[in-house]
């Protein structure tokens, strides 16, 4: 079940300061970056744990390119030698 904006959901602390985001929140985000702001507001943003490697390819917009023009046109697939 996912809530809207528009639909405010009671959340409370138990004794240890931990919440549950059953009743609101999407099932597939199972981790999140927490920031609080500077009235005390709390706010969770999805987030994904990736390697080094991982973030390094995603920033190198050429070989992202060359990899998605390559994927569009599997004909031109040149494999490597066995």
């Amino acid at each position: 079940m996912t809530m809207s904006a528009e639909e405010p959901v009671l959340v409370e602390v138990d004794q240890r300061r931990r919440v549950s985001l059953g009743r609101i929140g999407h099932a597939g985000h199972t981790r999140y970056l927490a920031t609080v702001e500077p009235d005390g507001s709390i706010i969770l943003r999805p987030a994904v744990v990736m390697t080094e490697t991982e973030a390094r390819f995603i920033q190198n917009k050429e070989l992202v390119d060359k990899i998605r023009k390559q994927r569009q046109d599997p004909a031109a697939y040149i494999p490597r030698p066995k």
